[in-house]
């Protein structure tokens, strides 16, 4: 579903919002904690009493169990963070449960989820300016949103399609077409770059138009008084991407589309849901299918320069607005944003595959192929 904007900054000024209140069942909650009380073991260094100490055997004493105390408690918060992996054999079967991110006895939660390999630290790393006081989004975008929202496509693919690195790969891609569109690096040159502030914003400000087409108004009806501006992790615009999308979330996002700016879950939801679906329509393949290598170009692609990478995603994503226009500023953008999250992370760019892959600057758009010189 192509937004319909060349706008490579799409916002501007946004009062803060409560994540945590949603007129929708769907809603940040804080991670789930073992019920297994944790006990502190500590090990007390053997000092002399303290009035036969010197100043530097004091100093020396407390640095120590204050080092005791940080380690334990650090220990302890990984611990509870992420829940214990539940394993029972039914008939023969393994089944797992990891609680929160991939619930219910199944086979699939045996296998390695997003979050064995993109941990909370590593999000605060890609995202550190989203919860500062000029970020208009403030408090809003959280790790447990992530999880939440991608365990519903992990079984899917996401994040788990061709083993860990691809996955490492993919989620870097995914999260760098949010950050460049959720980005204000506007702020960046003196505080921490251009690249350090993505998801500071969750949707348009001050919008130029209601975004409604009546073309589709048997099928998507634009409601009084609504606006269809971009919202969300990868923004939606127009009443009939709203109706979609609702359609494919059963929330109804048609009649009121402010849930993607109320509630994090939902609106990387949504994004996610845009990533992984085909637009059988116009002939597209998913971003996620484009990037992983499940779609096999035709020969027209090939012939139209089109390969599966993260140029493609990109060409999926946005189409004329950014591809086949050579070094185009907003998809420089987009690539500068995947590849130094791959940096983040600890996979590197040169992973991230030769240039022709790496952008669509030389790609046509999909549903344009070149025109034959050939003679018949």
């Amino acid at each position: 579903l192509h937004s319909h904007t060349n706008s490579s900054s799409l916002f501007h000024t946004l009062p803060t919002l409560n994540p945590h209140t949603s007129p929708i069942p769907i809603s940040n909650h804080p991670i789930p904690q073992s019920n297994s009380s944790i006990q502190f073991n500590l090990l007390q260094p053997q000092f002399p009493p303290v009035h036969t100490m010197d100043a530097t055997t004091k100093w020396l004493a407390i640095t120590a169990l204050a080092l005791t105390l940080f380690s334990a408690a650090a220990t302890t918060n990984a611990e509870e963070t992420k829940p214990p992996l539940v394993v029972k054999v039914v008939k023969g079967k393994k089944l797992c449960d990891k609680g929160w991110e991939c619930k219910g006895l199944s086979a699939y939660c045996c296998n390695h989820t997003i979050s064995d390999f993109f941990q909370t630290y590593q999000f605060e790393e890609l995202f550190p300016k989203r919860n500062t006081p000029v970020a208009h989004a403030s408090g809003f975008w959280d790790y447990h949103s992530f999880i939440t929202a991608a365990a519903t496509y992990q079984p899917l693919g996401f994040g788990t399609t061709g083993g860990k690195n691809v996955g490492q790969l993919e989620v870097a891609a995914f999260l760098g077409h949010v950050g460049s569109k959720t980005s204000s690096g506007g702020y960046g040159v003196a505080t921490g770059g251009p690249l350090a502030w993505g998801l500071c914003y969750n949707k348009e400000l001050s919008p130029e138009k209601t975004y409604c087409d009546d073309y589709y108004k048997y099928d998507y009806p634009c409601t009084p008084g609504v606006s269809y501006h971009g919202r969300g992790a990868l923004p939606l615009y127009w009443n009939y991407n709203y109706g979609k999308t609702g359609e494919a979330l059963k929330v109804d996002l048609l009649n009121h589309p402010e849930y993607l700016e109320n509630n994090a879950t939902l609106a990387f939801q949504a994004a996610m849901w845009k990533w992984m679906t085909p637009d059988k329509k116009n002939k597209l393949p998913s971003a996620h299918d484009a990037f992983v290598g499940n779609w096999k170009p035709t020969k027209n692609d090939t012939l139209a320069k089109r390969a599966p990478g993260f140029g493609a995603t990109i060409n999926v994503l946005h189409g004329e607005q950014m591809c086949g226009k050579g070094d185009d500023e907003a998809m420089n953008n987009v690539v500068s944003h995947y590849l130094y999250y791959l940096d983040l992370m600890g996979v590197g760019r040169e992973d991230a595959g030769p240039h022709e892959v790496l952008t669509c600057g030389e790609q046509l758009p999909f549903g344009k192929n070149p025109v034959s010189t050939s003679s018949s």
